[in-house]
């Protein structure tokens, strides 16, 4: 029997019944063990995703079992534990023909502009199945998001020693965190949730912040950096206001990146400080597939367990009350996942 989970409005989820799938030439049928809900699933849930429309199937953070697969050369077989890369493109545009197939113009990716992974079995191209190479089931489920994170951190061209700012102490800026401290940065988070920043200084962060107003997160920043601003600020929430602290707290001749999506414009930004400053700014979409084999390399050197970012774990049946508890909570939530 299969089932999947359906957003088919704002605020509501429902348990459907599904065919059994059957793999097209190229395609491997596998079963999700588990999935992680992310801040799209979320926004999704809530109606503020950007990329998102309705009945939406979401999920694209997945650790599955490949139950089917054809002869491949990409050493894919029966049972492994695996994650995939949700991120389809078309092959032609632009970016897709300068090898950046992550931001394709026509970007579809699984539980935002197609259907999802939220589903007990489901079909996908052999190729974009990788090996979970010996992580645990549940580590396996967050190799996608740390991959977003990483892909926007390695945009920042971060050396040792540099002071890094990540704010928004979600999962995407917690594992920014731990992707620049990997590149030798010396990584400061700031959130307006207490809770959240937490777990960032069990993780290592060499300082939080709770970011009470701009003044104090300018003050704050002089002090940490003795005047300077940071080397590079990470954007991992997406909202105006946190993008303008983004750009207030680099350094003159700094980086910044921006990982957060927003439906929001900003109304009122002094675009002069980027000249002024002579920043380089960069956007960071979704991430490519040397990011998935890089993560699990560091994944599997530092020993990162699910234990130390996973906060609350839901079984499938009950997805309904995971996403409504997770909207309700999301300021003491870190990672969520569903067991399938």
């Amino acid at each position: 029997m299969n089932q999947r989970i359906v957003i088919p409005e704002a605020g509501k989820v429902v348990i459907e019944e599904a065919p059994m799938p059957n793999p097209g030439p190229g395609e491997a049928l596998v079963k999700v063990l588990y999935g992680g809900i992310c801040g799209s699933d979320l926004g999704t849930y809530r109606g503020t995703f950007a990329y998102v429309s309705y009945p939406r199937i979401p999920g694209h953070e997945l650790a599955v079992e490949v139950m089917e697969v054809p002869d491949n050369q990409s050493g894919v077989k029966k049972g492994l534990l695996a994650t995939v890369n949700p991120y389809f493109n078309c092959g032609k545009c632009y970016p897709c023909r300068n090898g950046r197939p992550n931001c394709c113009v026509g970007n579809q990716t699984l539980g935002a502009q197609r259907h999802g992974g939220f589903v007990k079995y489901f079909t996908i191209p052999v190729e974009r199945i990788y090996s979970s190479r010996g992580l645990g089931v549940r580590e396996t489920a967050l190799v996608e998001p740390f991959c977003i994170s990483y892909h926007g951190v390695k945009r920042a061209g971060i050396r040792p020693g540099e002071k890094v700012l990540v704010i928004g102490a979600g999962t995407i800026g917690i594992l920014a965190m731990l992707a620049a401290k990997h590149f030798g940065g010396e990584v400061y988070l700031t959130d307006v949730a207490s809770g959240k920043l937490a777990y960032a200084e069990k993780l290592g962060a060499a300082g939080t912040f709770v970011n009470s107003s701009p003044e104090a997160l300018r003050e704050w920043t002089a002090k940490t950096t003795s005047g300077d601003g940071f080397a590079a600020t990470v954007e991992a929430v997406g909202l105006p206001a946190t993008f303008n602290d983004a750009v207030e707290s680099a350094a003159s001749a700094g980086r910044v990146v921006l990982i957060g999506i927003s439906k929001r414009n900003i109304q009122d930004f002094n675009f002069t400080l980027i000249q002024k400053k002579e920043l380089a700014v960069f956007g960071s979409r979704n991430a490519v597939r040397q990011d998935f084999a890089e993560v699990i390399d560091v994944m599997l050197a530092s020993g990162l367990s699910a234990d130390s970012l996973v906060t609350n774990t839901y079984e499938f049946a009950d997805a309904g009350i995971a996403f409504r508890e997770f909207s309700e909570r999301a300021g003491e939530m870190l990672k969520v996942l569903l067991r399938f």
